[in-house]
C-alpha cells in the first residue's frame, strides 16, 4: 500500500510541474499578447485560474503525506508518548471529519454544477469542483493508514508529529543541525 501512494504521489508532484508549466505558459503568454499585439486569449485566465486550484488541492495531497504543512507542537513535544498517541489519534478524527466535510461540500458542488458551462471554455464546473473530492479522497486514505499506525502501535514518534515548525526548521533538522545554535562563520 505504501509503494502505491508514493507512486501516486510521484505522480501528482509530475503533474504539478506539468500545471504549473501550463499555468505560466497561458499567463505569460496572455500578458505578451496584450502588450505586444493588444490582443489576448480569453480562455488563458479562466483555465490558469482551474489550473492553479488542481495544484493547490494535488499539492495539499503530497505535503499531507509527507507532513510538510506548518504547524506547532510545542505542548505535544512535551507530553508522554501515551499523550502523543493520545493527541494524535484526536488530531486525526478532526482532520478526518474535516475532510468529510470537504468531501460532502465538493460531492455537493459537483452535482449542482454538473451541467453549469464555464463562461468561456464552456467546460462543465464539475471539473473544477472534482478538486476538492480527489483531495478529500486521498487525504481520507492517507489519515485512515496514519490512523491505523497510531492506534495499531506501529507509529514511531516522529510519525505522531503531522507538520512542521517551519521551513528553515526543517532544512536546519535536514542538515542535523542544532536549530537553538547559533552558527557563527569566520
Amino acid at each position: 500500500m505504501n509503494r502505491l501512494i508514493d507512486t501516486l504521489c510521484r505522480l501528482f508532484e509530475t503533474l504539478l510541474v506539468i500545471l504549473l508549466a501550463l499555468m505560466v505558459i497561458l499567463v505569460f503568454g496572455n500578458v505578451v499578447l496584450r502588450y505586444a499585439l493588444n490582443s489576448g486569449i480569453a480562455v488563458s485566465e479562466e483555465v490558469s485560474r482551474w489550473l492553479f486550484v488542481w495544484m493547490v488541492f494535488l499539492g495539499a495531497v503530497v505535503a499531507l503525506k509527507e507532513h510538510g504543512h506548518l504547524g506547532t507542537d510545542m505542548l505535544v513535544s512535551r507530553l508522554p508518548l501515551v499523550g502523543k498517541k493520545v493527541f494524535a489519534v484526536v488530531a486525526h478524527v478532526m482532520m478526518l471529519y474535516a475532510t468529510w466535510l470537504l468531501f460532502s461540500g465538493s460531492w455537493d458542488q459537483v452535482v449542482i454544477n454538473r451541467e453549469v458551462l464555464a463562461p468561456v471554455s464552456g467546460a462543465s464546473m464539475a471539473l473544477f469542483y472534482g478538486s476538492g473530492l480527489v483531495f478529500a479522497g486521498c487525504s481520507a486514505l492517507l489519515l485512515l493508514m496514519q490512523l491505523w499506525l497510531i492506534v495499531s502501535g506501529t507509529a514511531t514518534e516522529a510519525d505522531l508529529s503531522m507538520s512542521q515548525e517551519s521551513e528553515e526548521l526543517a532544512q536546519l533538522e535536514a542538515l542535523h543541525l542544532d536549530p537553538n545554535q547559533t552558527i557563527k562563520k569566520q
